[in-house]
């Protein structure tokens, strides 16, 4: 995949950082009117669909016979277990635990970008990676006070992971597959396997179809589900996936500012000092330095 420029990649990112960020405080509202799988599995099947729109006048670069176990893979990986564990796991334990172990992913990613992508890998990107963690843990200490049972971290760990290798997956296969194609049709698949699972399990008059719901599901449909994965692998396929990652660790911070100013939660010490560590983190993820460790190069 063509490398954006400078410009384009902060525009990307800032993007996505905030759209991704208000989804959190969006999701905890939307809750308020929906079952969480078929709210997630509607939000999503949505998002497919707007973007299908786009996909369809590009049908010649669908190359569906050769390409489609990668739609399938990245529909499971990135959708459907990314989704579905993060649901289930919420039942488990505390909302900020949880999240500060999903958001080990950039750790991860930066680690599996470099075994598997050949990134490179040195001291201060490592720091780097481990003080954005820990900025995330931070910031989410709130929640940590509460019963966190073995089968939730087990699902956290779960989450992480699979966005982590449906990331790197992406990544590898970016060359193969059509960008708005490949998220078009995982959001599809995904969104269509768990309205399925939420129909089993949950009930349908449970939604509460009022405005604020609607206007809810629309926002996070065209904006976070369909336009942030869509920009999330066009930088990923663009450009270093640990260091797209790491701008990732924001997440949280815009998250937190939302709630505080439209939800009226309290700036907190750790908020202040989770952000601190976060940019830290960034700006060591994304500097140059001799001597990187490249398993392609030995």
């Amino acid at each position: 995949m063509k490398r954006l420029s400078q410009k384009k990649t902060f525009i990307f990112l800032a993007f996505l950082v905030v759209m991704w960020g208000v989804n959190w405080p969006l999701t905890k509202i939307g809750l308020l009117y929906a079952p969480p799988l078929l709210f997630a599995g509607i939000r999503t099947f949505i998002g497919g669909l707007i973007l299908l729109m786009f996909a369809i006048p590009r049908y010649k670069n669908l190359r569906l016979k050769e390409t489609w176990h990668i739609y399938l893979i990245s529909a499971v990986l990135n959708i459907i277990l990314y989704y579905g564990l993060m649901t289930f796991g919420l039942i488990y334990m505390p909302a900020g635990l949880f999240s500060a172990i999903v958001f080990l992913q950039p750790v991860l990613l930066g680690i599996f970008s470099w075994m598997w992508l050949g990134e490179s890998m040195f001291t201060l990107k490592i720091i780097g990676l481990i003080l954005g963690f820990s900025g995330v843990a931070i910031i989410s200490a709130g929640g940590l006070i509460g019963h966190a049972s073995i089968i939730g971290i087990l699902l956290a760990l779960g989450t992480a992971l699979s966005w982590s290798f449906g990331s790197v997956f992406m990544k590898k296969t970016s060359d193969q597959v059509d960008s708005i194609w490949v998220v078009s049709l995982q959001l599809l698949i995904g969104g269509l396997f768990l309205i399925g699972s939420g129909t089993t399990i949950e009930s349908w008059s449970d939604i509460v179809w009022n405005i604020t719901f609607i206007s809810n599901l629309l926002f996070i449909s065209i904006f976070v589900i369909a336009l942030g994965w869509l920009t999330y692998f066009v930088l990923i396929g663009s450009g270093e996936a640990s260091k797209v990652g790491s701008y990732t660790f924001l997440i949280p911070l815009i998250s937190n500012i939302i709630s505080i100013t439209f939800l009226h939660e309290a700036i907190t010490f750790n908020l202040l000092v989770g952000l601190f560590l976060i940019l830290i983190s960034i700006y060591l993820v994304n500097s140059k330095q001799k001597n990187k460790l490249n398993p392609k190069a030995r």
